[in-house]
């Protein structure tokens, strides 16, 4: 039987709910927090609107399911819960049962239990709901389960720095959630998070509403002892993580920029004896599942990540987090080290910065701000649209690229100038105004936290209080533990053993970098349709910011010179090793044309022929303008045809070709030289590159 207020006042049953979560979750010896109380008790007021603001392991997850055990015993609707991550979600439903809820989620990887999970809902036998933000965006989910958001005892928004603009473009659906308090305007709502500074907190505030309560504690972690070992050359940052992970105590994390370089670092230490996985969003979804266990469980020393193994991932005795190449912000850099030390007295994070952090700021600050002829560009053509188009019938229209034209498409969503049916793309009829001054306010923004990020990377001043600053925190202080305040860092020291070195460039330089050639020609390109006839798989000698090779990275984005002697060495090996699987061996070198290198390419082709005996055929020419570097499949690969050719009366063999570049990015410029020589007469195509671009 529900609990009638009538008989016990309702702060006393938030404190009685509050209690008994809390003993679930962490023991006979766990007592509440002031702020967790007064959370818990403004939450089961109608409308209530509560912020929390608190550092990882505060116990925010006590608060929501403290007032969802109370509002159900009130006769309330369940509790939805607004979570951003896979490993997030799948650790809430986990601590949601050991709170005594009947928990379950929905998301993109358990379409099949759907139905049952909806059938749950609407017979009243679940407490918990976790949707993933993306759910509010799809019409068909929303008209099944829509009115839930209306009828549900609290809605909890989880990390809700998300909700700010400055989330845009982590998580654009996060923004239609003001929409979505505004008509459930009479649930209470909790919003949580450990990432937001005082400008972010004040966003999230005002979406949620004039009176929310917001609750912010300090942000210190006593237990986290932070380190900055700057100075490493790449290998030597490889060198280092081979040794700490056989001094930190404990398992971890390592987290790294990019996903290439989770499956290259991990492979490396693993050569070196050490239980560790990669982990990215690429990654297949029962895969990751297994590997966050594997790290809870600590049959595994670390997992190599990149950030999304991050948000609210749950395990309270991680001893380290180290990071190979800062994050963009202090903020960011902060909720990642939040993972570790929460339930233990000491933890390591260590920060090795990297000669590339800077480009990749640079990258990640513009990539996905929205660029107004683009904007324009599009609603002009779905304005004229008779019907609704498609994403590639957009992008082939109007030249712009297929990740950047989804992510402008998603953003002009939430503001619901143009919707997404079974049949495409349309608009709504309501005008964008391009908003000049936020986007150029958040360029700013960006900008400002690269440089505090670049100070705290050089450690000028203690670590833990700096990063207190940058969130705003109401009482910063120095630490007294961070390598700053000491002097100290942890072992292996400011420099890694020299032989670790050179194990970890033999290793990477071993390694085999493979070309998968692209298959299919672009929907719409004039002359060519269906699958491709050009090249076979094919070898680089560098893959994005290779370690081992910056020599091969500098030269092949440099001027045009011969090619050096160490990377003519190198792709000698690669050959070498390649030479294993080949059926017939090259029977001629083929020097890609090229605006840029031309020097380069005819050395090394030469070289090449003259170390295996091969014929060297210069027979490819490229003539016009180089395609943009923006311009979208179809239009590169038209460009390409109308301005690349076999010199005429050039005689092509029969047998297979080595077709040799310097960089490989989208993979056109080869596909179309290839087609080309498969069309003359080669049998086959075997691409050679110095540097495959990610």
């Amino acid at each position: 039987m529900p609990i009638s207020s009538d008989h016990v006042s309702l702060d006393q049953l938030a404190d009685e709910h509050l209690g008994r979560v809390l003993l679930a979750m962490a023991g006979e010896h766990a007592s509440a927090r002031d702020d967790q109380r007064t959370a818990v008790r403004g939450l089961l007021r109608p409308s209530a609107r509560v912020l929390v603001v608190q550092a990882t392991g505060w116990g925010k997850s006590a608060v929501y399911w403290a007032a969802t055990s109370a509002l159900r015993s009130l006769g309330r609707g369940p509790t939805i819960v607004v979570s951003p991550l896979l490993a997030l979600m799948r650790d809430q439903v986990a601590a949601a049962n050991r709170a005594g809820l009947r928990s379950a989620a929905i998301n993109s990887t358990n379409v099949d239990d759907w139905d049952d999970v909806i059938a749950q809902v609407g017979n009243d036998n679940l407490d918990v709901l976790m949707i993933s933000p993306e759910r509010l965006s799809n019409d068909r989910f929303m008209a099944r389960l829509g009115h839930l958001l209306i009828s549900a005892g609290l809605i909890v928004i989880d990390e809700a720095h998300c909700i700010s603009d400055w989330g845009f473009d982590f998580r654009p659906d996060y923004q239609r959630l003001s929409r979505v308090l505004t008509e459930a305007s009479s649930t209470p709502v909790l919003a949580t998070t450990a990432t937001a500074n005082a400008r972010v907190t004040a966003d999230v505030a005002a979406q949620m509403g004039d009176q929310t309560l917001v609750l912010r504690g300090s942000l210190a972690r006593t237990s986290l002892r932070l380190s900055v070992i700057p100075g490493l050359t790449a290998l030597e940052r490889y060198a280092w993580v081979d040794e700490a992970l056989d001094l930190l105590i404990g398992s971890g994390i390592v987290y790294v920029p990019t996903v290439a370089e989770t499956e290259r670092l991990s492979d490396f230490l693993r050569s070196q004896g050490h239980r560790v996985a990669a982990y990215s969003g690429r990654l297949d979804p029962d895969r990751r599942a297994e590997v966050e266990a594997e790290l809870r469980a600590n049959t595994l020393k670390a997992v190599v990540a990149t950030s999304a193994l991050g948000m609210g991932y749950d395990k309270p005795d991680l001893g380290f987090c180290i990071h190979v190449g800062s994050p963009d912000s202090p903020v960011a850099y902060y909720q990642q080290v939040g993972r570790a030390g929460r339930a233990i007295e000491h933890a390591e994070a260590v920060l090795l910065p990297a000669e590339t952090d800077e480009r990749l700021w640079e990258y990640f600050a513009t990539a996905s701000i929205p660029r107004p002829n683009d904007v324009t560009q599009v609603m002009a053509l779905l304005n004229h649209a008779q019907e609704p188009m498609s994403v590639p019938g957009l992008e082939a229209a109007s030249g712009i690229r297929r990740g950047r034209l989804e992510g402008l498409l998603k953003l002009l969503a939430i503001d619901e100038v143009v919707e997404r049916s079974s049949q495409g793309w349309s608009t709504t009829g309501i005008d964008y105004l391009f908003d000049e001054d936020k986007w150029n306010g958040i360029r700013t923004a960006r900008a400002a936290e690269a440089d505090l990020m670049r100070a705290y990377a050089q450690g000028r001043g203690c670590l833990m209080e700096f990063l207190q600053i940058a969130l705003d925190d109401l009482d910063p202080k120095a630490c007294g533990r961070c390598s700053v305040c000491t002097q100290v860092v942890p072992a292996p020291g400011n420099r890694p053993n020299p032989e670790k070195v050179q194990a970890a460039q033999a290793f990477l330089r071993g390694r085999d970098v493979l070309i998968e050639p692209r298959k299919m020609w672009p929907p719409q390109t004039e002359g060519r349709r269906g699958r491709i006839s050009g090249a076979m798989v094919g070898r680089a000698l560098a893959f994005a910011d290779d370690p081992s090779w910056h020599a091969a990275v500098s030269l092949a984005s440099g001027s045009d010179v011969p090619v050096s002697t160490e990377v003519f060495e190198g792709l000698i090996d690669v050959l070498s090793r390649w030479r294993a699987v080949w059926g017939e061996p090259p029977t001629a070198v083929v020097p890609m044309p090229s605006r840029h290198h031309g020097v380069l390419l005819g050395d090394l082709a030469h070289r090449i022929g003259e170390a295996g005996n091969i014929e060297v055929l210069d027979i490819l020419e490229v003539t016009g303008p180089a395609p943009s570097p923006d311009a979208t499949s179809a239009v590169r690969v038209a460009q390409l045809l109308a301005g690349m050719s076999i010199t005429v009366g050039a005689e092509v063999p029969t047998g297979p070709i080595l077709l040799v570049d310097d960089r490989y990015s989208s993979g056109w410029t080869m596909t179309v030289a290839a087609s080309m020589l498969r069309s003359a007469g080669a049998n086959s195509v075997l691409p050679l590159v110095i540097h495959q671009l990610p």
